[in-house]
């Protein structure tokens, strides 16, 4: 048996026994070489087969901890799930299993923030047990020790008596800096990278400081559909949103030039939240020259570009000009409940970025320097490139599963489709026919599965079309199978 054959035994073994409840959430593994010895195979063997089950989401390993169960899973083993790849009906595991390692090989090529984190109603139903709401990232894969190690190095700063810099901690504002050197194509003066508590926060930042130098509500072009959290905080701030439509490569420019004249424009050029699109780089330039002919601020929210799954990494739009104000954060690569994201203030323009400084030191800090401290650490020492390197690969075995079943499921689906699957961590499904994305929404969380509608996110009623928008950062494999068999399942009955 060659080395594949071996490994894939090994992987089904250890998952059979997860599926048949002989292993259980948080149980202990051998380490991989009492299991090579005890199989007598290759510790290789074992090691790969691990790296592969902890992509699936069945084990979590930890350097210098022995692996553990990630959760327990009720009914079989998949029929042919010993290959180690998603078993879809119709799809051959040969297939299935050389789809899965193109997946994996445009995601190490890849380099390498806007979904809105979901909030749990009063009415969410309580049964629901997989929440597949986009806005939530793989934070239980972050390495135990790097995490600890950062809120030791937070906790072992001296005490001071003074207030926080309301910019943000200098450490934290040059790590940041530096990150986007290398991941982003630019590297800003760390003086002109601004702390802020979100990009929610960040864009409430921007909004306000060109309402207070403009002297009135600042008119701001958004796409449509768009991030529906950051158009909440331009309007609470005092803004006015003007949704402009799109098409494949993102916002329509013949759209935004024959509109009024507006103060701003928003975009996600390179994953649009939520359809996924990715703006060439000619469409870049060409928004860029409009908005230097024009005098519009142009504002890039590059919410989750570590996460590049097919093709090359494209430029940031500040790669191409210092007027862009680019906002970014960590609540997709690491944590949402850190609240920690950043604004780099246009070097191309002063009067905004006077504008933005002054609102900052008028708001104040607004994340706990604690944090700050340990964000920071978490990128000097490292810590955040590789977690992104593990995650990157868990996500590539989600979004092959994805393909999988919903490729499988085309045939009794009238128009079904997957979009946004380029990079990030959530899908946007579609279908044809008269069920809307709305009673979608409810079957599923009568089933225990939770996605997002897709028109919520719509500015004009009826730009999105019907569809559901569905995370995978989060989830398990195996739940993510169970997700979406129930979706398949209630497209299916129509």
């Amino acid at each position: 048996m060659d080395q594949f054959g071996k490994t894939a035994g090994v992987v089904a073994r250890i998952r059979g026994m997860v599926h048949d409840g002989t292993l259980r959430s948080g149980d202990a593994l051998p380490s991989t070489r009492a299991l090579a010895a005890e199989l007598g195979v290759a510790r290789g063997t074992v090691v790969a087969a691990y790296e592969q089950l902890d992509g699936e989401g069945y084990i979590r390993t930890r350097h210098g901890a022995a692996a553990r169960v990630a959760a327990s899973v009720d009914g079989p083993v998949p029929v042919g799930a010993a290959a180690g790849v998603p078993v879809v009906p119709g799809v051959s595991a040969a297939s299935a299993a050389a789809g899965a390692s193109a997946a994996s090989g445009a995601s190490a090529a890849s380099a390498a923030s806007a979904t809105d984190t979901p909030t749990v109603s009063a009415d969410a139903p309580r049964a629901a047990v997989i929440d597949c709401r986009p806005g939530i990232p793989a934070v239980t894969a972050i390495s135990d020790r790097d995490w600890r190690a950062a809120w030791r190095a937070a906790a072992d700063l001296p005490l001071r008596n003074a207030l926080s810099d309301p910019l943000g901690l200098p450490p934290l504002r040059e790590q940041v800096a530096a990150q986007l050197g290398l991941s982003r194509g630019f590297a800003p003066d760390p003086r002109r990278v601004v702390v802020a508590a979100g990009t929610s926060e960040a864009l409430s930042l921007v909004t306000e400081a060109l309402r207070v130098s403009l002297g009135r509500a600042p008119r701001i072009a958004v796409e449509d559909p768009g991030y529906r959290t950051g158009h909440r905080a331009v309007v609470s701030a005092g803004g006015e949103v003007v949704g402009v439509p799109l098409d494949e490569d993102g916002l329509d420019l013949d759209v935004l030039r024959a509109g009024s004249r507006f103060d701003a424009v928003m975009v996600t050029p390179t994953h649009q939240y939520p359809l996924g699109s990715v703006m060439p780089v000619a469409r870049r330039q060409a928004l860029l020259d409009w908005a230097d002919a024009t005098g519009t601020l142009v504002i890039e929210d590059d919410y989750d570009s570590e996460f590049r799954h097919r093709g090359q990494p494209v430029p940031a739009l500040a790669a191409l000009d210092p007027g862009v104000l680019h906002v970014g954060g960590f609540s997709k690569s690491f944590d949402p409940r850190l609240r920690c994201a950043y604004v780099v203030l246009p070097a191309g323009r002063p009067d905004v970025a006077l504008a933005v400084t002054a609102a900052r030191v008028a708001r104040g800090a607004v994340v706990a320097e604690p944090v700050q401290a340990a964000v920071a650490h978490l990128l000097r020492t490292g810590a955040f490139r590789r977690h992104l390197g593990r995650v990157r690969r868990d996500y590539t075995h989600r979004r092959a599963l994805i393909v999988a079943r919903l490729t499988s499921a085309a045939g009794s689906v009238p128009g079904l489709e997957a979009r946004a699957l380029t990079g990030g961590l959530h899908t946007v499904v579609s279908w044809s026919g008269p069920l809307r994305g709305a009673a979608v929404v409810d079957r599923l969380a009568s089933r225990g599965v939770l996605v997002a509608d897709l028109a919520e996110y719509e500015v004009t009623a009826g730009s999105a079309g019907e569809g559901v928008v569905l995370g995978y950062g989060a989830v398990s494999l195996p739940a993510l199978e169970r997700a979406l068999d129930a979706l398949v399942e209630v497209l299916g009955a129509g």
